[in-house]
């Protein structure tokens, strides 16, 4: 049986991941903030016969000391984590930062995998296989960092924000690979293609409009949930790969430039000291 964290796990791909594995017998550990989804997640675990091998734990994941408790809890608790699937997102329309003073969606879509990726790093390696699965859209242009200006406080665009964060996470890999060279973990970077989840976010009208649309064209959550799973069952034997849908992506190119990924966890652990809480 295997133990499997999943970050926004109480919707959309999160949750189908975290169903599939329980009924296959493994255990699942759901981080979402919304306790009405957590108690439907486990609604549906114990419909599955699965009620006992399913925890759920709320936390606000755009906050860091939130991440770090959380990730304390897995980390005494579950002396081997197996696979990490980072799936946690939620689009904004207008710029907001958090109580910590960070914009949400550098927060939330890049601190919190940084934070969980590298805090549970000790129990991942005690796994048999283990792998670390981030949902985002790899492979972008480097020109989509706003390297002046990370968290947007000047010109805040959802969009471009949210393709830079794509960027974000595969500097993520890029440094977590370097900062564990030799390590047994298989960090994955994916895309699975347009989806038919809950698109949560804050949406004005006409953002509003065009996520109903997406989710009119999005392929099932099932679908994605298939798709996705030979990573975690069978990832690439490299220590970084990514996947755009069926399509692997070269992560020895310039998307992937060690360089940058350095830069960029300088300007992480400055953030991280400055938010109240220890880099």
């Amino acid at each position: 049986m295997k133990t499997i964290v999943v970050t926004g796990g109480t919707d959309g791909i999160g949750k189908g991941l975290g169903l599939y594995y329980l009924g296959r017998g493994d255990r699942v550990v759901a981080v979402g903030s919304n306790p009405d989804k957590g108690r439907r997640f486990l609604a549906e675990a114990r419909a599955i016969g699965s009620g006992e091998r399913a925890e759920y734990i709320q936390a606000d994941l755009s906050l860091v000391a939130e991440n770090r408790r959380v990730v304390a809890h897995i980390a005494e608790s579950y002396p081997v984590v197996d696979a990490l699937v980072l799936a946690a997102r939620y689009y904004r329309s207008t710029r907001y930062e958090t109580a910590e003073g960070i914009e949400h969606n550098f927060a939330l879509f890049y601190l919190s995998r940084y934070l969980f990726s590298r805090g549970l790093a000790d129990q991942m390696e005690a796994g048999e296989r283990p792998v670390i699965l981030d949902l985002a859209g790899p492979g972008g242009d480097l020109l989509a960092m706003n390297w002046d200006d990370l968290q947007f406080a000047r010109d805040y665009r959802p969009d471009q924000i949210m393709m830079q964060c794509g960027k974000l996470s595969d500097l993520a890999g890029v440094g977590f690979t370097a900062e564990h060279p030799g390590s047994r973990i298989h960090y994955v970077l994916a895309h699975p293609g347009l989806t038919a989840t809950g698109f949560t976010g804050d949406y004005n009208e006409a953002d509003a409009a065009l996520a109903a649309g997406m989710h009119d064209r999005g392929q099932s959550v099932d679908a994605a949930v298939a798709m996705l799973r030979r990573h975690l069952d069978n990832p690439d034997p490299e220590p970084l790969s990514a996947y755009m849908q069926h399509t692997k992506i070269d992560v020895g190119g310039e998307p992937f430039d060690p360089a940058a990924a350095r830069r960029l966890a300088d300007i992480t652990e400055t953030v991280l000291s400055g938010s109240g809480q220890p880099a």
